[in-house]
């Protein structure tokens, strides 16, 4: 297809030629089963290449040594086992015209070492890493010697899988650490001059040069700036680009700014929602400019816009949209197709890489088909059968992804919402002005492809079960969200307000302030945040042994520089027991799991969290009437089949409930439900 688009034009690297310019880089979703990229893997992959990309950087890192154990799901490229399964991804993603490489590693020091074979964990010198915080040995002639020879057969390996290329990651790694002024202490050969400490690297290329020839693409991802004032400099940094550029044993560069030794620094390598967008774009560029070598970046490049100006103004040669593919793994597709308002946002929640960590799987907070292409459709596809009235009760994330999937099946589909506007509780999370505001894109995508689809929606609308019944449905789905639920105080439930007081603006803060806390997810960090932010002196209490559990590192982040910039007081293993009034003034009673000590607070203002409370009465004026009483077959829900259960053949409709209207959870499962109810109907 001809066309002027700088994201489609091809790009030829040696003998490779990329059919546009769009590429996922290397990330690590943890979908391997013993270190092997098995079904899973290989459908996510499979699933972007279809979807039109050009190039799947696969894993973020594979493993080249036993002694560098997995620490989030890695591949581990020391198996020979790995080769025929990573030869049909490559095969299958061919099919498509994507190519297909990866990233291959020694994770060094950013590890742990009582996973796998307890082998102590690797590093220049004795420089522990706080994030994995394990304690390392310091490398000897020996391991360096091995750990050549590792690179040099896991190339070997990954060329024999008929893999297009690999590259060796170079930032918070073992390679990268030798470079580093603030990791590498050495005083032998490989410490000192920026030629000692780049003896290493050079080894393990000349290795893999000779294991697999001049013709193997091999490129490497690597930080140019530490942006640390101990760290490896700019100007260091882009004279290490410059020597490897010059060396004729790679190929590419893929460029990173900044460290990665804690989660407040990984958080400015990998920015969340309420940060700059590309904030490393132009330093990106500036490599280029200066190298004059083929470039490829990633970090927030979300939108298709950025992408593009980052081609058309020559600042990168391949432009990583990683995240975003979590999202919509059909981006280049739908921009060839002119589709481009139509591509799903990544809203930069992040819920993807602090998954992998909490729950160990990478999942997009809105996309719940990524990671489980065996079962769940990315595209929902017209059903073959008759057209059936769908009424959905709540236009929260739940019920706008129920009408959604429903009018694309096909099905004559209307919204009942009872507020003004659609949104439930990620509407109320994403205030305007505040630092979430970009995940009403959850919400907007919806509404947008509802308004495509057809969809009637009725807000301003209570709707009871006479009002559903009178709709004369086939299928009913409640999606009705839930209500704050107070916490079990012995006394004083009348004297609290909830965070969602706060987040909604219904209540002030006070001036000095007390947030309960025993949730640990977004709803109460994030009214805590408020509080702070306004100026009360706060104090948050949670039952936990550390809080915000629910909260993965990076999204931890802007939390905790707002708790210390504002002098919140944060304490732990501790209850709010019994709330009373003096005067005034608000006393709150505080026990522990752990003593029968109690403590008394003074306080304006006491604030609780305890997650919601299903609002399912309208679920339960219904059930009777339904013709499967409300019933879901959970294995046929599991595995991504229909629900077929009857009941009551007697029943008028069939009878759902949704998010939280079932039970308090998060945006990802009330998106999940309806997509594995909704995609058969």
């Amino acid at each position: 297809m001809s066309t002027s688009d700088p994201l489609l034009q091809p790009y030829r690297l040696k003998h490779l030629t990329f059919k546009n310019r769009i590429m996922s880089t290397s990330h690590e979703p943890a979908y391997s089963e013993s270190g092997l990229p098995t079904d899973r893997y290989r459908l996510y992959h499979v699933e972007k290449a279809r979807g039109g990309i050009a190039l799947n950087m696969t894993a973020g890192s594979a493993i080249v040594a036993e002694d560098s154990p997995s620490a989030f799901g890695n591949l581990h490229a020391y198996k020979d086992e790995i080769i025929p399964l990573l030869k049909r991804i490559a095969d299958e993603c061919r099919e498509f015209g994507a190519a297909t490489m990866i990233q291959i590693t020694h994770l060094g020091r950013r590890t742990n070492w009582n996973y796998s074979d307890w082998l102590p964990v690797l590093a220049p010198s004795l420089v522990r890493e706080p994030a994995h915080r394990a304690f390392p040995k310091e490398a000897e002639d020996w391991d360096l010697d091995r750990i050549v020879k590792a690179y040099a057969d896991a190339t070997q390996r990954m060329q024999a899988a008929d893999l297009d290329g690999v590259e060796i990651e170079a930032y918070g790694h073992l390679l990268d650490g030798f470079w580093s002024p603030a990791t590498n202490l050495r005083n032998d050969e490989y410490g000192g001059s920026l030629d000692n400490r780049l003896r290493f690297t050079h080894r393990i290329l000349d290795a893999m040069r000779e294991a697999v020839g001049p013709d193997f693409i091999i490129g490497v991802r690597m930080v140019a700036d530490e942006d640390w004032d101990k760290g490896l400099s700019r100007d260091e940094g882009v004279e290490i680009a410059r020597r490897l550029a010059a060396s004729g044993k790679i190929d590419f560069l893929n460029i990173i700014r900044g460290h990665i030794e804690t989660d407040a620094a990984l958080s400015e390598v990998i920015p969340i929602y309420g940060m700059r967008s590309a904030p490393h774009l132009d330093f990106a560029g500036e490599v280029r400019a200066e190298t004059k070598f083929p470039v490829f970046h990633a970090a927030k490049i979300s939108d298709v816009a950025t992408a593009r100006h980052a081609i058309a103004e020559g600042k990168l040669d391949m432009v990583g949209m990683t995240r975003a593919h979590m999202a919509d793994p059909h981006i280049a597709r739908k921009v060839m197709e002119g589709h481009e308002g139509e591509i799903r946002p990544c809203v930069g929640a992040t819920y993807c890489l602090d998954r992998i960590y909490e729950g160990h799987e990478a999942l997009c907070i809105h996309n719940p088909a990524t990671g489980r292409e065996a079962t769940m459709p990315h595209e929902i596809e017209r059903g073959t059968g008759s057209a059936k009235r769908v009424v959905v009760v709540g236009a929260g994330p739940a019920g706008l992804e129920a009408a959604r999937v429903s009018a694309a099946r096909g099905h004559d589909v209307v919204v009942l919402e009872a507020a003004s506007n659609a949104g439930g509780q990620v509407r109320l999370a994403a205030d305007e002005a505040g630092r979430r505001r970009d995940l009403i894109g959850i919400i907007d995508w919806r509404l947008e492809r509802c308004g495509d689809l057809g969809v009637g929606m009725r807000f301003n609308f209570y709707a009871e079960a006479a009002d559903v019944v009178a709709e004369s449905p086939d299928i009913v789905i409640v999606a009705t969200g839930g209500l704050p639920n107070p916490p079990p105080l012995e006394t004083g439930h009348e004297l609290v307000v909830s965070s969602w007081d706060i987040l909604a603006s219904n209540t002030k803060p006070g001036a000095d302030v007390l947030l309960y806390d025993d949730n640990g997810a977004h709803p109460g960090l994030q009214a805590a945040e408020m509080i702070a932010e306004a100026g009360a002196a706060l104090e948050l209490v949670t039952p936990e042994r550390f809080f915000a559990p629910e909260i993965g590192g990076l999204n931890h982040v802007p939390y905790a520089r707002c708790f210390l910039d504002c002098g919140v007081r944060i304490t732990i293993n501790t209850r709010l027991l019994s709330v009373r009034r003096d005067g005034n003034k608000l006393v709150a009673t505080l026990g522990s799991d752990y003593s029968d000590t109690v403590h008394e607070r003074r306080v304006d203002q006491i604030v609780v969290e305890h997650g919601t409370k299903p609002m399912d009465e309208l679920y339960f004026a219904l059930k009777e009437d339904s013709i499967n009483r409300g019933e879901i077959d959970y294995k046929a829900l599991i595995s991504g089949q229909p629900q077929e259960v009857v009941a009551n053949s007697e029943g008028a409709f069939r009878l759902y409930r949704a998010g939280d209207a079932v039970s308090s959870r998060n945006v990802h499962a009330a998106i999940y439900d309806s997509l594995r109810l909704c995609k058969d109907f």
